[in-house]
């Protein structure tokens, strides 16, 4: 289960901050010709000459910079807000709501960050370079410059900020009745946070616009479930500091959260189905599970006691789980093998369009396009589309990017995949330390039978012994530990040592006194 820290809490100056943060300092160094670090001389020269064209312009009116010659309407009198966590200061997304005669009308501002990036320029082939930006427990590796991504293409309060602006117009049942996409000056009013609004709103108050939000979001779920789309419900890993040791937990995200995915998801669509339409764009795809993992996880659904009906869609299915439940968990644990295969596609002509364009867990084609700041992909897409919307064909240029962007997403994800991965073993490690010696319960989310010696082929003494990948719950890390039980099954276990230079936790049964290099988190 791809369970990830999503900050770190820890106080400043503690031992455990400063412990994680040299750590992942020494990872850095380590992955420094695989994620750059610092942006080269000439990108962050060229971020500061083009951060001028954030200036509003509309119509013909004359710019210091003759490359920003881009009509934009002005919609500065729009109040929108942007929902993030409380911290981010790299905001993409900037949304207004109203509810009309028909049903709902949803304007969906997105980071202009084309505006600043030269196609084949020095912060489009840094971007390149980098793919995404890096998310670490205690910091990010920037996609862009921080005088673009977290300054003047970022959507911050009370910024006029270039941006393209999504408008859809929703019937009652929130299904999209018309999509439009325009190049706009924006100003957000209100920067708000995912927490403060969900506490607003349980107490039946808050921000109008997040009350429709909610609603909206609902309407948007129920369509998901009639079109067969899915997703998984689990919590994510959250740090924290207490004097000088560090504590995860567990963080379930909002429901708000997930009505504002609702809203992301809508416009990746519509994105999808601007670009199929005219036969040229970036698509995120994913086949659909194969026959044997559906068969699978339907027998391992029986054995673990929650049996998934034939009449029930998988995405039904899994949004009846709860991670609380070990049981549960397991099946959601197992469900990941029904979301494999992710990747992009890019086309330029109709005859390249994939055989099966749809995104298999979303049930529709989809798109990345609501992340530019953070996303290397999203820019291109929003490009295409913006052509695609104004009745004009993309500029060559542009066609011939799409075709190695593919790539260097899958590339640079794979990169930064084992850094993130290698950062949050060292967050656990410090987690864990204070525990050595202690038991806990644990859910059996997986078993693997034991495997032979390589020199005599038979018995298990120089092989691998029978083991179960175990969840604890507090705290919320998973470990292989060698025994022997099933999915399902709450057992006990021991942590019996740390070693955090390497970042490995070994676990045994509780009352095996014999630690077990096999035990290893």
């Amino acid at each position: 289960m791809p369970l990830r820290p999503v900050s770190l809490h820890a106080t400043r100056g503690s031992v455990a901050a400063q412990e994680i943060s040299q750590g992942i300092d020494a990872l850095l160094e380590e992955y420094r010709d695989q994620v750059p670090l610092a942006f080269p001389a000439e990108v962050l020269a060229e971020a500061e000459r083009v951060a001028g064209r954030a200036a509003p312009r509309t119509g013909s009116a004359a710019s210091a910079d003759d490359t920003a010659r881009i009509d934009r309407i002005d919609r500065t009198d729009v109040p929108f807000v942007t929902l993030d966590p409380e911290s981010s200061t790299d905001l993409d997304q900037a949304m207004h709501l109203e509810r009309t005669d028909a049903g709902y009308r949803v304007l969906y501002a997105i980071a202009d960050v084309p505006l600043f990036v030269d196609l084949d320029g020095a912060i489009d082939t840094e971007a390149r370079r980098r793919g995404a930006t890096v998310y670490l427990p205690d910091r990010r590796v920037p996609l862009h410059p921080e005088v673009l991504s977290e300054g003047v293409a970022s959507l911050l309060p009370e910024q006029d900020t270039p941006a393209f602006v999504w408008i859809f117009d929703l019937d009652q049942a929130g299904a999209v009745q018309s999509i439009d996409l325009e190049r706009a000056t924006v100003r957000s009013v209100a920067k708000l946070d995912y927490d403060t609004v969900q506490e607003q709103l349980d107490a039946g108050q808050g921000h109008p616009m997040m009350q429709l939000l909610q609603e909206i979001g609902d309407l948007r779920q129920q369509q998901e479930a009639a079109r067969g789309g899915a997703s998984l419900n689990v919590p994510e890993q959250e740090v924290e500091g207490d004097g000088d040791h560090v504590l995860l937990t567990w963080r379930s995200p909002n429901p708000i959260e997930e009505s504002n995915a609702q809203i992301s998801l809508m416009t990746g669509m519509a994105a999808a189905q601007l670009m199929l339409e005219h036969g040229a764009g970036i698509l995120r795809t994913m086949p659909p599970a194969e026959p044997q993992a559906i068969e699978r996880f339907r027998r391992q659904s029986q054995v673990l006691g929650t049996p998934w009906p034939k009449d029930v869609a998988y995405g039904d299915f899994l949004r009846s789980l709860d991670w609380r439940d070990p049981g549960h968990l397991a099946l959601l644990n197992q469900a990941t093998s029904l979301f494999r295969g992710a990747s992009y596609a890019a086309f330029t002509t109709a005859q390249e369009v994939p055989d099966d364009p749809a995104q298999a867990a979303i049930a529709a084609p989809y798109a990345h396009a609501t992340a530019p700041l953070r996303r290397l992909v999203d820019r291109f897409v929003l490009l295409v589309c913006h052509a695609h919307a104004a009745g004009r064909t993309p500029e060559p240029a542009l066609l011939q990017a799409l075709e190695a962007i593919p790539e260097a997403m899958r590339t640079t994800a794979a990169k930064a995949g084992e850094l993130e991965r290698h950062a949050i073993e060292l967050v656990e490690t410090a987690a864990l330390r204070a525990f050595v010696g202690e038991e806990f319960d644990a859910s059996v989310i997986e078993r693997r039978e034991a495997t032979p010696s390589k020199e005599s082929g038979k018995g298990t003494s120089n092989g691998s012994p029978t083991r179960v990948e175990v969840q604890l719950t507090d705290p919320p890390v998973t470990a292989w530990v060698p025994m022997d039980a099933s999915p399902g099954d709450v057992v006990r276990v021991r942590l019996d040592s740390v070693d955090p230079r390497h970042g490995t936790a070994r676990f045994v049964p509780a009352g095996d006194l014999s630690a077990s290099a096999d035990g290893d988190r």
